[in-house]
């Protein structure tokens, strides 16, 4: 658990740095030429070296923060690295995920909703960002990719709220409700 609750506090650590990089879109898509997960990891490092804590929970720490990243490349392989995970992509779902979505379309200049284009003919991190692409290209993906029992138990219901949601959400847009 004292691995859990240091990689918990400490895996985003490295946005700030993510985020002050935008400027080209990463290999994998994403904005930025610096990957958070990569980079907290690195930063966690060297703040846990200033502690006493055994080098077997440091490499887990360190490795619970590295693949945390739901379009990362390393796949958590520790049970903490995989609770790590799924707890934040739930965080990333539900009723907070939707409002994420809409919040960070309005961030980055995006149309509330644009029907009249498709979400998988639209660019990330532009204009044509809306909350609903978010749902369609993202969220909508991430309970397949859970890796827990819990993490998969909770991800349908959210998933299935959002669901629900963006159902309702483009009847009352298209003004069929």
């Amino acid at each position: 658990m004292e691995v859990l609750k240091i990689a918990a506090y400490l895996h985003d650590i490295g946005r700030s740095r993510q985020d002050k990089s935008k400027g080209t879109i990463c290999q994998d898509k994403s904005k930025g030429t610096i990957c958070h997960a990569v980079k907290g990891a690195e930063m966690a490092k060297s703040f846990l070296d200033e502690y006493e804590i055994p080098e077997d929970q440091e490499k887990n720490i360190i490795h619970c923060i590295r693949s945390h990243r739901f379009r990362g490349n390393l796949r958590p392989e520790t049970l903490e690295a995989k609770v790590l995970f799924d707890a934040d992509k739930l965080d990333a779902i539900g009723a907070i995920g939707i409002a994420r979505a809409f919040q960070f379309a309005g961030e980055v200049g995006a149309k509330f909703h644009n029907p009249d284009v498709q979400p998988e003919h639209t660019e990330p991190y532009t204009e044509e960002d809306t909350g609903y692409r978010e749902f369609k290209l993202k969220l909508g993906k991430i309970k397949d990719r859970m890796l827990t029992d819990e993490g998969r138990h909770m991800a349908q219901d959210r998933h299935a709220f959002m669901e629900s949601f963006f159902e309702r959400f483009l009847q009352e847009h298209e003004g069929y409700k």
